[in-house]
């Protein structure tokens, strides 16, 4: 049944036909029809007036990755629209499923350079799946179906669509048909079983196989099916930064994390590997260090849904292009059981020296500065392994990554691909929103920090139980480990002087403490968990603490560094 309606009131029917309960934006001129629609609304749809753009598409992000939904943003035209591209490019490469909706200067000014008017479409075009503009009320419900389609469908990504002002003044009879095919766009290709066939057979003969789970593993829903997997025929496995969380921490075949920050067995096993099988990931450069010298003894499996990725960076013996979940469900059938006791002691060998070396340094520090990994894994202990980590990025990302335990998929959201600092603050409030049941604890160096620091206006008017956790150095400390590493330690602008974080937290209504010396870390980590509402805790870490290990920028894997 249709109903005769403005385009802007065809924009809020049209999100509520796609479920869409959260809505992260910022009015402005040129979207204003359709915040007036949404007034009318407020009890159907949570609108988070964010206090900047970029923190619309962070939060959207965060609000995405751990509820599996779709994120949704609203924005005005000219410097609203511009705002989110830092957003887009992230959600782009990160493969994170957005819709983001942005007011336009009405059609007969396009071209005219109005006020406020900017070429979003061009400007977009690079860091988004799909986008278009809509100059005509009638084609909104259209286009908002296509949008949530394309977002969620296939390899994730953010989708924009761009609305003239006068086609959300103009009026359209609305009937809403959601969008579940688009000719000439194949999300998913069909598993090709002959090549099923070939990778099983790899893996029934390999003396030495590894398993790289992705973040893909995780989209398509295919955690339990890897675990059978590799439980079957008894395959070690490491995950990437974006894998994280997929599988328990604790599973007695997690080998840890790989990449330039990851763990040593991992590393150095990838290229000592018969058989590697890559579920749902691309072979970020960070993951392989020089490919020239990446698993070349291995036959490579790659499960991949995005066939852009197959062969772009490591070649393939037997690609899979298929979703991964299909995928490792039919070769977990085909594969038989096997035993691999002495490849299997080989990776915890391994890890026994990184434990000596690394570990008991990170975590038992016998120094007076607290380290990063220490104060991490104290508040990964009293969360039991349940909580969502949100991490910025730098030295405490890495350090958070290697020391957060995970018990439960989803809890893991971080900046992976573009490695966007100021991410991890407004990526938190969305997570909050978006599995408010479950705590969540951004852990933000002080750089990082700075970048949107205004999103604490945001969480105190939401009243969002996000637990803030400020590791400071008082540096930009990953740029500053490589100037120690690699630049005789000539410290070209990386030491910070910083404003007093307690005072800026509480300005913005959210209690804050600031923890200084190891005895009191304790019952710092725990006030923070157990204050009701948002609270920020900054913790004062060593100034020249590195994260070990380190795979040197176009080293080798197995010139991974423990010093």
């Amino acid at each position: 049944m249709t109903q005769t309606m403005t385009g802007a009131e065809a924009v809020i029917q049209s999100l509520l036909a796609e479920d869409v309960d959260t809505v992260f934006g910022y009015p402005g001129g040129a979207i204003m029809p359709i915040y007036d629609a949404l007034f009318d609304y407020q009890h159907f749809i949570n609108h988070v007036l964010v206090r900047h753009e970029q923190g619309a598409t962070h939060a959207a992000q965060g609000f995405a990755r751990v509820s599996g939904k779709v994120g949704v943003c609203f924005a005005t035209s000219g410097p609203g629209a511009t705002n989110l591209i830092t957003g887009l490019a992230d959600a782009m490469i990160d493969s994170n499923p957005l819709v983001c909706i942005t007011g336009q200067v009405a059609s007969h000014l396009l071209g005219t350079d109005a006020f406020q008017e900017t070429d979003v479409l061009g400007v977009s075009m690079a860091v988004t799946k799909w986008n278009c503009q809509v100059t005509k009320a009638e084609d909104i419900p259209g286009a908002i179906a296509k949008a949530f389609y394309i977002a969620r469908s296939g390899r994730p990504g953010p989708v924009l669509i761009d609305i003239t002002k006068d086609a959300q003044f103009g009026q359209l009879e609305f009937n809403y048909e959601p969008c579940g095919i688009i000719r000439s766009y194949v999300p998913k290709q069909k598993l090709d079983i002959e090549k099923a066939r070939e990778a099983a057979e790899l893996i029934n003969n390999a003396k030495k196989p590894f398993l790289l789970v992705g973040q893909g593993v995780i989209l398509s829903q295919a955690e339990q099916v890897v675990l059978n997997l590799v439980e079957k025929a008894d395959i070690p496995f490491a995950w990437t930064l974006m894998g994280l969380s997929a599988m328990p921490t604790d599973h007695e075949l997690n080998m840890g994390m790989l990449g330039m920050h990851g763990n040593y067995a991992p590393n150095i096993k990838t290229n000592e590997c018969d058989v590697l099988i890559a579920v749902g990931m691309r072979f970020d450069d960070r993951v392989t260090g020089d490919v020239s010298k990446y698993a070349r003894q291995a036959k490579v499996i790659h499960i991949e849904i995005d066939p852009a990725e197959i062969d772009k960076i490591i070649p393939a013996d037997v690609p899979l292009l298929a979703d991964a979940k299909e995928a490792v469900s039919i070769l977990s059938e085909l594969v038989l059981p096997n035993k691999h006791a002495d490849w299997v002691d080989s990776f915890r060998e391994m890890a026994a020296i990184e434990e000596e070396k690394i570990i008991t340094k990170d975590l038992f520090p016998q120094k007076e500065g607290m380290t990063m990994g220490e104060v991490v894994r104290n508040v990964s202990q009293k969360l039991d392994g349940d909580g969502v980590l949100v991490t910025d990025v730098g030295q405490h990302q890495m350090a958070a990554s290697r020391y957060f335990q995970f018990k439960r998929t989803r809890s893991n959201v971080t900046s992976g691909g573009l490695g966007t600092m100021g991410f991890a603050l407004p990526a938190a409030l969305g997570a909050k929103l978006g599995c408010p049941e479950r705590d969540v604890v951004a852990v933000i160096g002080d750089g990082g920090f700075q970048m949107t620091l205004q999103e604490l206006a945001t969480i105190y008017q939401t009243k969002a139980a996000v637990k803030i956790l400020v590791l400071n150095n008082n540096f930009l400390g990953m740029v500053r480990q490589w100037q120690q590493l690699f630049f005789d330690k000539r410290y070209s602008f990386t030491e910070m002087v910083n404003p007093d974080f307690v005072k800026v937290s509480e300005a913005y209504g959210i209690p804050a403490l600031k923890v200084e010396g190891r005895e009191n870390l304790d019952e710092g980590l725990k006030t923070m968990l157990e204050t009701e509402g948002p609270f920020l805790l900054e913790v004062m870490v060593e100034k020249e603490d590195n994260v070990f290990p380190m795979v040197p920028t176009g080293a080798s894997v197995s010139d991974i560094r423990l010093e």
